[in-house]
């Protein structure tokens, strides 16, 4: 009687091995970081903008190699190809065709598609650097602020309050108008963007900075911050170790969703003829220039317009999916 319960208790423990295993797996501890990817990977539009925001990186990275491969130069004239009388581009759409897959534009002929890909590149270092400058500047005098209150915190927050009301575009305009065309090494069209990259992060660090503030107010009071402090943590040490990791995810956020305004900027200042000096290719330049052939070349309009809204949407897609994917309160 004593073998028939022995064999069977074997086998009920070989059974039960697996479910453990299992189990174990199941409960394995997951990184917020690998929890966030997970999340973002169920939200397929956001997969979409991302996908996109990376073939515009690449497009703006390898943008000489792709107009070698068309054959084609951004600043190459082709006037045979242009109407003498009426200044566009002979045949339909704007002279598509298979040289030219995007036309040319009026008047001076140049090819359609080889200035959006590098007015691709204007855009996105606009876009990006000038995010980059924000979130620098507004980690800090945030983190400064909601961290030591008082006077510093009163400072710092009407200073934002200030810059949130100044017009930011106007200010551009003027200072652009007034800038050498030699400065720093640079010239031209390089002080051009290193000026808009200054002034249109300078006047976005305010948004990152009320953000990173209430954050910094909620988390300073908990009890890990506590902890640190009576163990003899200095400022310095709660600051970089406790307080900025846990700002990592509402920055990036933020971050994703500037990116696209700053873009929008940019092509409102090259559209105003504050930007890029010509001949460098700027979308919003390529739609100022429009503005003269919408009704007999409607496509020189289309086309950079669209290259916008795609870049803009891709962005922001992207930067609600990544917001929903690193909020732990999300349904999504």
């Amino acid at each position: 009687m004593t073998a028939p319960l022995h064999e069977e208790t074997v086998a009920d423990s070989a059974a039960v091995e697996p479910a453990l295993n299992k189990a174990e797996k199941a409960i394995e501890g997951r990184s917020l970081g690998r929890i966030a990817w997970e999340r973002l990977k169920r939200d397929k539009v956001a997969l979409i903008g991302g996908a996109i925001v990376l073939l515009l990186v690449l497009v703006a990275i390898f943008a000489p190699a792709i107009a070698a491969l068309t054959g084609q130069s951004p600043n190459e004239r082709h006037e045979d190809l242009i109407d003498p009388l009426f200044s566009t581009p002979k045949g339909a759409l704007g002279g598509m065709s298979g040289e030219h897959l995007l036309g040319v534009e009026p008047v001076s002929g140049r090819d359609i598609l080889a200035r959006i890909v590098y007015g691709a590149r204007v855009s996105i270092l606009v876009g990006f650097l000038s995010a980059v400058v924000a979130v620098i500047f507004g980690t800090i005098l945030g983190t400064l602020a909601g961290y030591f209150g008082g006077w510093l915190d009163a400072l710092i927050s009407r200073v934002m309050d200030m810059l949130l009301a100044f017009p930011q575009l106007l200010f551009i305009i003027s200072l652009i108008s007034v800038m050498p065309n030699h400065l720093l090494g640079l010239t031209g069209t390089g002080v051009r963007l290193l000026v808009m990259i200054l002034v249109i992060g300078f006047f976005g660090w305010p948004y990152i900075g009320r953000i990173v503030r209430g954050q910094v107010l909620s988390l300073r009071e908990r009890e890990y911050i506590e902890a640190a402090r009576s163990l003899g943590a200095g400022r310095g040490y709660i600051i970089s170790k406790e307080l900025l990791p846990n700002l990592v995810a509402p920055i990036t956020v933020y971050m994703t969703l500037m990116i696209p305004t700053n873009i929008l900027t940019e092509a409102a200042l090259s559209f105003l003829g504050v930007g890029v000096k010509p001949p460098t290719a700027s979308w919003g330049s390529m739609l100022s220039d429009a503005v003269t052939y919408y009704e007999s070349d409607p496509m020189y309009m289309i086309i950079p317009g669209v290259a916008i809204f795609i870049t803009v949407l891709a962005f922001n897609l992207f930067g609600d999916g990544v917001r929903d994917a690193l909020d732990p309160k999300g349904t999504r």
